[in-house]
């Protein structure tokens, strides 16, 4: 079944623009400040949040180059953002290094988690938060959110 496209992408927030690593015309939704960060801009904000995080473990790229089967010219060139970075590497990263995806993802686009920088810092605290709970606490907290959320009979 074929949506109103205009009305899907207007639901989402999605607005026409360009970036220079693209062809043609995409659509994207804009960060707080009501632009559209380019796929540069957001490649960058990655390779410095690897940078500090593997400084943070008092690594060189030396040291974590190997560990990811990579030489360390070849892994540098992630924290300069010239080399793009699939997934599953992410996730190689995410173990050897101790972050969660999302704390990857929110320094590259934060407006993904809320209407306002202090909305979105909220839900990131909270999920900080949750990810150390014993698991007996997750499961009644589980509950709790269940309970005070309106289900539709449809999803889960």
């Amino acid at each position: 079944m074929t949506q109103d496209l205009e009305s899907y992408k207007s639901a989402r927030g999605l607005v026409d623009t360009t970036d220079p690593e693209v062809d043609k015309p995409i659509y994207r939704k804009p960060g707080f400040d009501g632009k559209v960060a380019t796929l540069g801009d957001m490649e960058e904000l990655i390779s410095a949040f690897l940078k500090k995080t593997r400084e943070a473990e008092g690594l060189s790229r030396a040291d974590l180059a190997p560990m990811l089967g990579l030489s360390t010219p070849v892994y540098g060139r992630y924290e300069r953002a010239f080399s793009k970075m699939t997934v599953t590497r992410m996730i190689h990263l995410c173990e050897i290094l101790g972050f969660m995806p999302i704390d990857m993802l929110f320094e590259a686009a934060p407006h993904l988690w809320g209407r306002t920088p202090e909305e979105a810092e909220d839900r990131l605290t909270l999920e900080r938060i949750i990810r150390t709970l014993p698991s007996e606490a997750t499961r009644d907290l589980v509950r709790l959110l269940k309970r005070m959320i309106p289900q539709d009979s449809g999803s889960q």
